[in-house]
């Protein structure tokens, strides 16, 4: 058993893992699991650059991650880094603070990387519960990775569109206007063409969604009165349900937001473009499907994702 630490920090979030992990006998066990927003992908869309004050704020976070592996005795710490930091200029600056702040260096990882720890982390608690091959779907502040595969990745790829960025981007008014989304959707839609090229989504016999929008349309598909991932983990919800709470997410305005019991406040403004981004994900993905003979009823939402995924490898590693 080795306890180890999985820290993924991605453009909307900065996540920590403590975890217990016997490699052998195929068992991880939380210790802490937690999340704080920090936005580190604040404007770098528009000027390719971390903000100085998105960095402290990631900094602070990664400080206060660095105390509680210390306090709980962590032998593995993987820090994985994603899309902000992956495409920022001055990500020196990023790799030489969080180097400071907790003991290791963070891993900037490509696209591929990060599709196939996702893949590892969400299919991990799969095996047997649901029919391969699966097309796992993790949908991020910056990116979103789409990987095929039943036991290991056969197709992966990762598209430059996430919940901050397309709002950075084209959703500026609460509720955005229609033009907003046509100019979103558009984005997104290229960017599923060029997806679907590499990765052949009509092989696909289940749909596995991760991340925080995900989960929170999730949350309001289910209509419960607080988050709770114990009923959103594993749920399987039927497709036009989902896409339902999809639209309405992306038509609410911010107050209205605000007040629903299970979102996150540092989810609320962004929420309606990761409401955009999935439900034109699972569109093109039943399309495709179907011409491809099947027929995508339903889908899967796992609170088991890349941050699992990084345990795993800091274990084996280990």
């Amino acid at each position: 058993m080795t306890r180890v630490a999985a820290i993924d920090c991605g453009t909307n979030s900065i996540r920590l893992l403590v975890a217990d992990v016997d490699v052998a006998a195929g068992t991880l066990s939380d210790v802490v699991r937690t999340m704080e927003v920090v936005r580190l992908g604040q404007g770098v869309d528009r000027t390719g650059r971390i903000a100085p004050e998105a960095l402290e704020r990631t900094l602070d976070a990664t400080r206060r991650y660095a105390a509680t592996c210390a306090e709980l005795g962590v032998e593995q710490i993987r820090f994985v880094a994603t899309s902000a930091s992956r495409d920022a200029e001055n990500r020196a600056d990023f790799v030489d603070g969080i180097l400071e702040a907790i003991g290791v260096e963070p891993e900037v990882v490509d696209g591929q990387e990060e599709a196939r720890l996702s893949f590892r982390g969400a299919t991990g608690v799969l095996a047997g519960r649901h029919r391969g091959p699966f097309l796992v779907v993790d949908l991020g502040g910056g990116s979103t990775e789409l990987v095929l595969g039943t036991t290991s990745p056969v197709a992966a790829y990762s598209m430059d569109v996430g919940c901050v960025r397309m709002t950075e981007r084209h959703l500026h008014d609460e509720p955005p206007t229609p033009e907003q989304i046509a100019a979103a959707s558009a984005d997104i839609v290229a960017a599923l063409g060029a997806a679907g090229r590499v990765v052949p989504f009509g092989r696909a016999a289940t749909v596995v969604g991760l991340a925080g929008t995900v989960t929170t349309v999730t949350a309001h598909a289910l209509d419960l009165e607080r988050y709770d991932p114990v009923r959103i983990d594993g749920a399987v919800l039927p497709v036009d349900r989902v896409l339902a709470s999809c639209k309405a997410l992306l038509g609410m305005s911010r107050a209205r937001r605000e007040v629903l019991p299970f979102m996150h406040p540092g989810r609320v403004d962004i929420i309606g473009a990761g409401a955009l981004v999935w439900s034109n994900v699972l569109s093109h993905v039943r399309a495709e499907i179907g011409r491809s003979g099947g027929n995508l009823r339903t889908v899967v939402t796992s609170e088991h994702d890349i941050l699992d995924g990084i345990a795993w490898s800091a274990a084996e590693r280990g």
